[in-house]
């Protein structure tokens, strides 16, 4: 398992659309602001997420 989302996600942020990156910056600072931490399952889903979006776009081309 990976052990720094915010790292593997700030390395997949050329790839992914703007829209998608500033939601995900918006969700990760709001877990983060109400407590969450940075190695949180809900962090890791971003990380999933943001992987996801990366790989459907290469398959799209």
């Amino acid at each position: 398992m990976k052990t720094n989302p915010i790292y593997e996600i700030s390395r997949l942020a050329d790839e992914l659309p703007l829209e998608v990156l500033q939601d995900m910056h918006a969700r990760m600072a709001d877990w983060l602001a109400s407590g969450g931490n940075y190695d949180d399952p809900y962090m890791f889903e971003q990380l999933r997420y943001a992987e996801n979006v990366v790989r459907r776009m290469e398959k799209n081309g």
